[in-house]
């Protein structure tokens, strides 16, 4: 599978951003998808997950209630709908698939170029 995500950029406290990633390569309707940040210095952290029916979805705590995840399978498409932007939320976010949930977090095989996500205060 190729990730290329899209849709970073500058954004103000409070406001939003949608970042979008386009699949490619072996059938992305199969795998679940997931997006990480980091930020200089710190380990990159999971910040969403979505089940290849798109049916299950899951959150790091950080971003429950502020962040949607989404895909379109027919467009090979997943989204991170951002909103309520903190100055913490400031990182590369980085498309991923085919996660894997373990006693030790969240990882995942696949990984996209990441997309720089700006919030000022």
């Amino acid at each position: 599978v190729q990730l290329q995500a899209s849709g970073g950029g500058l954004a103000q406290a409070g406001g939003s951003l949608r970042l979008s990633c386009r699949a490619s390569g072996p059938p992305f309707s199969r795998e679940n998808m997931g997006w990480f940040r980091q930020t200089p210095g710190k380990e990159r952290e999971f910040v969403a997950s979505i089940g290849s029916s798109g049916l299950t979805t899951a959150y790091a705590d950080s971003v429950k209630g502020r962040f949607t995840i989404s895909r379109d399978n027919a467009k090979n498409m997943v989204y991170l709908q951002m909103d309520s932007l903190k100055s913490e939320d400031t990182a590369v976010y980085y498309c991923t698939a085919a996660l894997v949930r373990s006693n030790v977090g969240w990882s995942a095989s696949y990984w996209g170029q990441g997309t720089q996500v700006t919030i000022s205060s």
